[in-house]
């Protein structure tokens, strides 16, 4: 089983704490995880290591700097600010991209919910990315992208059931990638809610998240697809 190693890094006098999953051979590019609002989690680890055996360098990003917190709170206090956000999310793509195991290796970025939402704001912000995946991600930003700003391909993997993001978000944000210039797919799967990547979305009790296997299945298959195409050679 991969094994994760702890990164320290830094922002605006927040100590962070990364993890990171390296593959068996030589990683095809290196890739930045954010997690859910709850941070780094056993489901973040989960898909970490299946990325890593996929063949992929991975650093699993740290929003807040604390294991254990009030995670709305801390949410809402980090996204106040669209720049603060946007600061934060780029010290961690700049932290794997100073590591010594992703010299000279091609760089994007995946995320889920709050995460997903995290790496298309590392696409608005212009990062140097490859690509980026948002899986049930939130669509709305404080600051629309330029045009021009994005340099990735996107891949949007959305629960067309997702009460937290609905339609007229899902519209609003293909208006701004095509306002953008912005290369992006979006896949929305009937009859999914939020969360739809998690096994343990069910337990929790929340009518707004569940679990859904094919479209776990399904967004997984087509981030690797896109990948394949965007990392060949």
């Amino acid at each position: 089983m991969t094994s994760l190693e702890r990164v320290d890094y830094a922002h605006g006098g927040t100590a962070l704490t990364g993890w990171l999953a390296r593959p068996e051979g030589e990683p095809r590019a290196a890739i930045v995880l954010f997690p859910t609002i709850a941070n780094f989690n056993p489901p973040a680890e989960r898909r970490a290591r299946k990325l890593a055996e996929a063949g992929y360098l991975v650093l699993v990003a740290d929003f807040y700097g604390v294991a254990e917190g009030d995670w709305q709170a801390l949410a809402r206090d980090l996204r106040a600010d669209t720049a603060h956000y946007r600061a934060r999310i780029s010290a961690a793509v700049a932290t794997l991209a100073g590591h010594p195991a992703a010299k000279g290796l091609p760089l994007g970025a995946i995320g889920y919910c709050m995460g997903g939402q995290a790496a298309l704001e590392a696409a608005r912000d212009g990062q140097d990315l490859r690509v980026v995946t948002s899986f049930h991600g939130i669509l709305e930003t404080g600051r629309r992208a330029e045009p021009g700003a994005i340099k990735p391909r996107l891949l949007i993997c959305h629960g067309d059931a997702d009460p937290m993001v609905p339609r007229s978000q899902v519209l609003a944000f293909w208006e701004e990638m095509d306002a953008a210039g912005a290369g992006w797919h979006f896949h929305a799967y009937s009859g999914v809610k939020h969360g739809f990547t998690d096994p343990g979305s069910d337990a929790r009790g929340i009518p707004a998240i569940a679990y859904d296997a094919s479209a776990d299945r399904q967004s997984w298959a087509a981030m690797i697809e896109l990948f394949d195409e965007v990392f060949a050679g």
